[in-house]
């Protein structure tokens, strides 16, 4: 096959190049390097390929990751391996879904801003919340802004976080409240879920919200009415961030007293892609709808009275005077936002609810048999969801082990001495809809093994 040049230079564009430059040849580009550290040898890469041996090439380099395609996952902490309904795919690769931007042009823009109100409605109902936005980056970015609308709303400057929050999460609301002068007070876990008594020393007048998750990153289930009615005593604000799949069995935030729920619709079928993209939601009560990050699209008539959609609310940098935007937040997870648009229309309140059910029950037996191997035990007895924690024998090592789980055929679950020093014995084990008993069993059988 005759080699295909990608990017075709001809020896006259080469030499066009060089005189407009100024250069006589190639090696004049590089004269300003010394002498003495110019690379005068060739290159440890291959000859150039061509398309056929390019495409195989890298895709041997692509079959040497391990993902949910090649092997069984029991790894959440974040991402999760849910089932992706064939439409979905379907309607995201259509080029007037793909292709499209910002739709600042509503009238040519109707089919995406009509997306976009139908994920935002979806939200609100999942949530509990009257209003939601476009959509975000991700849910680590939506805490931290739900933290900076919270300072913002109430005028003050300390955040109360619990440490059951996921540590990436609180990494990046770390860097916003950084830059913009926040006091972040962190409180600890007891038994896998937000310590009660420390969050109600924590808090005072001075707080601006209380930022919780639930489930947390322990999968735990944690009292979200009992933190609202605490930092409501203050007059501060309730930062919930949920995992929606979870919302079809749990009480929504908004009902149980929050006043931001934020999270990352990855779970509504968006692929789990070695780990992203994904794409946040949020959403807020009422009162704080002109502080939302981002954008909202609103329904209306036009003058023939026929319904359409555009561009409400735009509180941020681009639409606003600088010093007057609530966020800096400068596009939205359109396309995969409509992926969870289409996922929670094709499941539909019911299936919402199988799907949680599911979760819940393969999880709890996973656990119930995981536990029955001598050594293992839970880490804590608090409710969960689709994630549990366990403690594996005391001196385990936990990259080796890892590793004879690949080699198995399995990923293994998350290993929290990674972000938690006092769990160093200890495993994040995810549970989705996607495992069979099957599964869960021989992965049973196999860690009993290794260990």
């Amino acid at each position: 096959m005759k080699p295909h040049r990608y990017l075709p230079m001809t020896e006259q564009d080469q030499a066009e190049m060089l005189r407009t430059v100024g250069a006589e040849n190639i090696e004049d580009l590089f004269k300003d390097i010394p002498e003495n550290i110019r690379f005068r040898g060739e290159l440890p890469v291959s000859s150039r390929l061509d398309e056929r041996a390019l495409t195989r090439h890298m895709a041997g380099l692509a079959d040497r990751n391990a993902h949910t395609d090649s092997h069984i996952s029991f790894l959440g902490a974040g991402i999760y391996e849910h089932h992706i309904p064939s439409v979905i795919n379907h309607i995201i690769s259509r080029s007037e879904f793909y292709t499209a931007y910002t739709p600042y042009q509503p009238e040519i823009s109707q089919g995406e801003l009509q997306a976009i109100f139908e994920f935002q409605s979806y939200i609100c109902e999942l949530t509990g919340m009257a209003v939601a936005n476009a959509s975000m980056y991700d849910g680590a970015t939506a805490l931290a802004e739900a933290g900076s609308l919270a300072a913002g709303a109430t005028r003050r400057k300390r955040l109360v976080v619990s440490r059951a929050i996921h540590p990436e999460a609180r990494e990046v609301l770390a860097t916003y409240a950084h830059g913009l002068n926040l006091d972040i007070v962190e409180v600890g876990c007891k038994n896998g879920v937000t310590d009660a008594e420390a969050l109600a020393a924590a808090v005072n007048e001075e707080t601006a919200a209380v930022l919780v998750q639930n489930p947390n990153f322990f999968g735990a289930v944690e009292n979200v009415r009992a933190m609202a009615e605490l930092i409501h005593t203050y007059k501060g604000l309730l930062v919930v961030s949920s995992n929606p799949i979870s919302l079809g069995l749990l009480e929504a935030p908004g009902k149980l007293g929050a006043d931001i729920v934020v999270g990352d619709a990855q779970p509504l079928g968006i692929s789990t892609s070695l780990g992203g993209p994904t794409c946040g939601y949020f959403a807020v009560s009422q009162a704080h709808m002109r502080r939302i990050p981002g954008r909202i699209v609103g329904q209306t008539t036009d003058r023939n009275g026929k319904r359409g959609f555009v561009l409400t609310l735009q509180a941020r940098e681009q639409h606003i005077r600088r010093e007057k935007a609530t966020s800096n937040i400068c596009s939205n997870q359109a396309l995969l936002a409509l992926s969870a648009s289409v996922y929670m229309s094709v499941m539909g309140r019911q299936g919402m609810a199988d799907v949680a059910t599911l979760n819940l029950h393969k999880s709890r037996y996973a656990l119930e048999r995981l536990t029955s191997i001598p050594g293992i035990e839970p880490a804590f007895t608090s409710s969960t969801f689709n994630e549990f924690s366990i403690r594996l024998p005391e001196g385990t090592n936990m990259t080796k082990l890892q590793s004879s789980l690949l080699s198995a055929g399995f990923i293994g679950g998350y290993d929290l001495g990674k972000a938690y020093a006092e769990y160093k014995d200890c495993m994040l084990i995810a549970v989705t809809e996607q495992r069979t008993k099957e599964e869960i069993d021989q992965f049973a059988s196999t860690l009993e093994g290794l260990l």
